[in-house]
């Protein structure tokens, strides 16, 4: 374990598995307190946190649906809680908005329910989270929104996913504006075909080799690849970047 967050606390979404797994893991190896938020995968969590806990560092879950519109108040109320129990503040240095959700549909198949579930997770619910942690969060935070290169490129079956990603990268420029004069950074992360649950084609052996042929280092991304990127805008490296749209996709479809 390394240092270099020694004496920070992380909240990082969708983090009992895939990429935010990989996110909270390299946050907790770098010694943050990481609070590891997750929807319905319990156990899956509590694996993050005690793996979290055997590399050195502090962690905790915290349990919140933010497909509902009450989310982000369930989620930050549980945060106060548990944070105050292990570190005796509510102080919060690094937020990575990275659950998500998304269907494979074309505009004509999304239905009016699909599209408001999507905008609730990807865009409301971390809309709302930011604004409720800013009180908490400490001069020189860090904030990580967690986009998709599906924003530069067009997927049609991405009818409902990629404009509320297109939104959540608005949100990310105007923040890192209003957020300067509190040496708070706010950048996106927009990853691409990834080995995880949420692109199952990226961990079929046979369709991930299809893929790697759009992409200009010849793979698929895996979790730490985007993990790492993270963790480098979360620590004092990152301190010189702000407003940033990052692609983390290794050059698909460039």
């Amino acid at each position: 374990m390394t240092n270099e967050l020694e004496g920070k606390v992380a909240l990082v979404t969708g983090a009992s598995r895939g990429i935010g797994r990989a996110i909270a893991l390299r946050l907790g190896g770098m010694g943050a307190t990481v609070a590891v938020h997750y929807n319905s995968a319990e156990v899956k969590a509590r694996e993050v946190v005690e793996a979290i806990e055997a590399g050195g560092a502090k962690a905790f879950a915290v349990r919140a649906d933010l497909g509902d519109r009450g989310g982000a108040d369930e989620l930050v109320a549980q945060l106060d809680k548990e944070l105050e129990a292990a570190t005796g503040s509510n102080g919060l240095d690094i937020l990575v908005n990275n659950a998500g959700t998304g269907t494979r549909n074309t505009i004509e198949q999304v239905t009016e329910e699909e599209f408001d579930h999507v905008i609730q997770v990807d865009l409301r619910s971390p809309f709302f989270l930011i604004q409720k942690c800013l009180a908490r969060m400490r001069d020189g935070g860090r904030i990580v929104n967690v986009s998709s290169m599906g924003t530069r490129a067009a997927y049609p079956a991405m009818a409902a996913y990629a404009p509320a990603k297109a939104g959540l990268e608005a949100l990310t420029l105007l923040l890192a504006a209003h957020l300067g004069p509190r040496n708070i950074t706010v950048n996106a992360v927009l990853p691409g075909a990834t080995a995880t649950d949420f692109h199952p084609g990226a961990q079929d052996p046979v369709m991930s080799k299809q893929i790697a042929q759009t992409i200009a280092l010849g793979r698929v991304g895996q979790p730490e690849d985007i993990a790492d990127i993270v963790a480098f805008l979360a620590s004092d490296k990152g301190r010189w970047v702000t407003a940033q749209k990052i692609d983390a996709s290794g050059g698909q479809r460039i």
